[in-house]
């Protein structure tokens, strides 16, 4: 099974709200630790929205984010967004709530044949080509997630 990670799990495994979220960096750290990097994808506009995160929201610097984000595009695959995803994140935005980027993000989970789509912020159990949403922070831990964690 492939899985594909949204931009705010990696912001809390980043310590994003240091001050605010230490268990949640941790619970996000300890999930991360447990998945195997052979199945797990990361869109490349994910990356793009972390750097921004971080040297927004976080203050980080410019050459601390860059340092960041490449440690995560080293660490998992990471994949392009074709004119197709595109297509299909436009029309997700037309037949539900989806903000653009995060069709997007769902569309690129879809085809790089992913079956789960682990965000926060989210449908929680929304499936669309394929690929469930889980917020691996829910309890009790989702069907799909929880023999991943064992």
């Amino acid at each position: 099974m492939r899985i594909c990670i949204d931009t705010n799990i990696l912001a809390y495994a980043e310590g994003l709200n240091k001050e605010l979220n230490q268990t949640r960096q941790r619970e996000t750290i300890k999930l991360l630790d447990n998945l195997s990097p052979e199945i797990v994808v990361i869109p490349a506009q994910v990356l793009g929205e972390l750097f921004r995160v971080l040297t927004g929201k976080a203050k980080m610097s410019t050459v601390d984010a860059r340092a960041a984000v490449m440690q995560w595009a080293d660490s998992y695959e990471t994949v392009d967004t074709p004119w197709t995803a595109f297509q299909s994140a436009f029309d997700l935005t037309t037949t539900s709530s989806f903000q653009i980027w995060d069709a997007l993000i769902m569309s690129i989970a879809a085809e790089n044949r992913c079956r789960m789509l682990l965000s926060e912020d989210m449908q929680h159990n929304f499936i669309y080509r394929g690929v469930t949403i889980v917020d691996p922070y829910t309890e009790p831990t989702h069907p799909l997630l929880a023999p991943l964690l064992m």
